[in-house]
C-alpha cells in the first residue's frame, strides 16, 4: 500500500454552527436598517421632489400669463402707434390742402 503524502497533523475544523448563525443575523438587522433608513430617506425625497415640481407647475403658469398680457400690451402699442401715424399722415395731408376724397384714395 502506498504511502500517503503530506502532514497527517492538521487542525480539525470545528463547525460552529451557532455562531455563524448569529452572526449572518446581525448582518442581516443591519443591512434592514440600513434598507429602512434609505427607504425613509427616499420617502422624504419624493415628497420634496411633489412640492418642487407643483412649485415649477405654478412657475410656468405664471410666466404663461404674462407672456400673454406682454403679447396683448404689444399688439395693442403697435395698433395705438399705427393709429398715431395714420392720424400724423392725416394732419399733414389737410394741412396741405388735399381734399378728403383724396386721403381717402391714398389710404385705400
Amino acid at each position: 500500500m502506498p504511502r500517503t503524502k503530506g502532514s497527517k497533523n492538521k487542525p480539525k475544523v470545528v463547525n460552529d454552527f451557532a455562531s455563524q448563525i448569529a452572526e449572518k443575523q446581525s448582518t442581516i438587522e443591519v443591512l434592514n436598517t440600513e434598507i429602512a433608513s434609505i427607504t425613509a430617506n427616499i420617502d422624504s425625497l419624493k415628497a420634496e421632489l411633489k412640492t418642487k415640481r407643483a412649485a415649477l407647475k405654478s412657475a410656468e403658469k405664471e410666466v404663461g400669463k404674462l407672456q400673454a398680457k406682454k403679447a396683448k400690451a404689444d399688439q395693442k402699442a403697435a395698433e395705438e402707434a399705427k393709429k398715431a401715424e395714420a392720424e400724423a399722415v392725416l394732419k399733414k395731408l389737410l394741412a396741405d390742402g388735399v381734399s378728403a376724397e383724396e386721403i381717402l384714395a391714398k389710404l385705400k
